[in-house]
């Protein structure tokens, strides 16, 4: 089922280095991620049908999915497209199930229709499956476990081990014939895993400018920040994009993910740090967009 093509499993590290305290509210999360694609008829199939997600909106160029009626997923088409490799970008984005059960029932999904994956792996804080879209974006599906089992221990145990499928699969009285249709309606954005150019400097962006704490860094290769002491809202690596730049036109790329702030107060704070360290923030849609040194733009919304 898992094939040697795509994106590697994106946690391959044994996490290191010491926790920093968040300045970023702590009700802070990630939300819909918006992506470049080549084809949308072709997108969608495979996210309607492999993945599992719904077609909340569709239009002749744009579309976007979720679960729940809950926004996930933006896809915009550029026909023609190029997968956007060496360069920085999304490495991958990731849905986070409510539940262990519903997990091992998207892997029977998975088994039963022959749907790649690019990885299965145990990295204590949580159990993941990624696989990569028709256009190489990345994608983590996953469960978290409960958060007095790895809360505060982080740094020090967050790894990548094989996922014991078997131990999985006893969740289901009946995998073969546990039904799918789609994600659950409580599936939410978990995280947002990036490629960067240098990933000290990126730290530095997101923990001193956003103000999200560090929860685990492996020194130059990768690190992790989160707000309010989860395992990471954002992942930050350079395995394959060390020293690059950002996609150029014309590439099946990230456009923008979303960070979901409390309030209008905590993102005029945010936006102060950001701009105190004199990195870029655009205007151009309802939500103000921050560029990180790698390129990588984030849009600041503020929840409902």
């Amino acid at each position: 089922m898992a094939s040697q093509t795509g994106p590697r499993d994106p946690e391959e590290l044994d996490a290191a280095g010491a926790i920093t305290a968040p300045t970023i509210a702590a009700g802070t999360t990630v939300g819909p991620v918006h992506l470049t694609v080549a084809e949308l008829d072709r997108s969608l199939g495979y996210y309607e049908t492999a993945v599992g997600l719904e077609v909340l909106e569709r239009g002749a160029a744009l579309a976007r999915l979720g679960a729940g009626g809950r926004e996930l997923l933006v896809l915009v088409a550029e026909p023609g497209a190029r997968p956007a490799r060496g360069f920085t970008g999304l490495y991958h984005f990731a849905l986070l199930l409510p539940r262990r059960r519903e997990l091992a029932a998207w892997l029977a999904h998975a088994a039963r229709d022959r749907v790649p994956l690019v990885g299965l792996s145990d990295h204590f804080v949580s159990e993941a499956l990624y696989l990569s879209d028709p256009d190489g974006h990345g994608i983590e599906i996953y469960w978290d476990r409960p958060r007095e089992h790895w809360e505060g221990r982080v740094a020090a145990r967050m790894t990548t081990l094989p996922l014991d499928v078997d131990d999985l699969m006893r969740e289901l009285d009946d995998p073969a014939g546990e039904p799918f249709a789609r994600l659950p309606g409580g599936t939410v954005m978990g995280h947002v895993h990036l490629k960067v150019a240098d990933v000290p400097q990126a730290v530095v962006a997101y923990r001193d400018g956003l103000g999200f704490g560090l929860m685990a860094q492996l020194g130059r290769q990768a690190a992790f920040v989160a707000a309010g002491g989860y395992h990471h809202h954002i992942g930050l690596n350079s395995w394959e994009s060390a020293g690059a730049g950002a996609p150029p036109p014309g590439t099946a790329a990230l456009r923008r993910a979303t960070i979901v702030l409390p309030d209008t107060a905590e993102r005029d704070r945010v936006l102060a740090r950001w701009s105190a360290l004199g990195h870029p923030v655009r205007d151009d849609g309802p939500d103000p967009v921050v560029v990180d040194p790698s390129g990588n733009a984030l849009a600041l919304a503020v929840s409902l």
